[in-house]
């Protein structure tokens, strides 16, 4: 094997992704051949990685699964969180939620143990769609809708144009193509409003599907080459 970038190697054998290994780098969390790792550096298969002291091995088998979180389960990878997203789902392999999904939200959360595919979709320049179901705590306007679509302006910034759809008179429909930090949340609250419940129902062509609230499913054949060909990967 020849030398390659660390993260990277981290990301191929199904640690996390590419910045997430740099953060454990400079977190000191990983080590090679017994010397704390630097960013930047270029490893090979003969090096001895541990990360938080377990061993790094072979490239495990590629997962994907879709995961229909429930209020109060956080998607991170923290052990010393006991409501982290891992714990709950209880994959027997190491697998980790790409992006976020709000603590007090629920719907729809990827995880895997693929690097570049984790990049792929959390990369906000690929302006990849999600969809949410969103319930808030006055009547749904015309006028509400339409400012939605447009663009809020929140975070120093204004949203960028997205679908916006009523479903019924609490309740809408929107499609985003950017992951502010709670985005919908704090576009609503500059509107007047305030979510009492947000589901996101799709990740590009990954849907709940029927997927009951606290399940999962794996995403496999033509669902997942479907993914793949979305993502420029196939």
């Amino acid at each position: 094997m020849e030398p390659i970038r660390i993260n990277k190697y981290l990301s191929e054998a199904g640690v996390c992704s590419r910045r997430e290994a740099d953060r454990l780098i400079e977190e000191g969390r990983v080590t090679v051949d017994g010397l704390k790792a630097e960013t930047g550096m270029k490893v090979t298969s003969a090096s001895r990685i541990l990360v938080d002291g377990k061993k790094i091995g072979k490239k495990p088998d590629p997962v994907l699964i879709a995961v229909n979180k429930p209020v109060g389960v956080v998607t991170t990878t923290a052990e010393d969180d006991p409501a982290n997203i891992v714990t709950y789902v209880g994959w027997p392999e190491r697998i980790y939620p790409i992006g976020r999904l709000d603590k007090d939200s629920e719907g729809l959360i990827l995880m895997t143990n693929q690097g570049e595919l984790a990049e792929r979709i959390g990369h906000a320049r690929g302006l990849h769609e999600k969809e949410y179901l969103v319930s808030v705590d006055k009547a749904v306007t015309k006028e509400f809708v339409e400012k939605m679509a447009s663009g809020v302006r929140i975070l120093k910034t204004t949203t960028r144009p997205c679908t916006v759809e009523k479903v019924s008179k609490f309740r809408f429909r929107i499609v985003l193509t950017q992951g502010l930090n709670r985005q919908i949340r704090r576009m609503c609250e500059a509107l007047g409003y305030q979510v009492t419940e947000l589901v996101r129902v799709r990740v590009m062509n990954i849907s709940l599907n029927g997927l009951e609230l606290g399940h999962w499913r794996r995403i496999e054949g033509a669902e997942y080459d479907e993914l793949l060909r979305q993502l420029g990967m196939k």
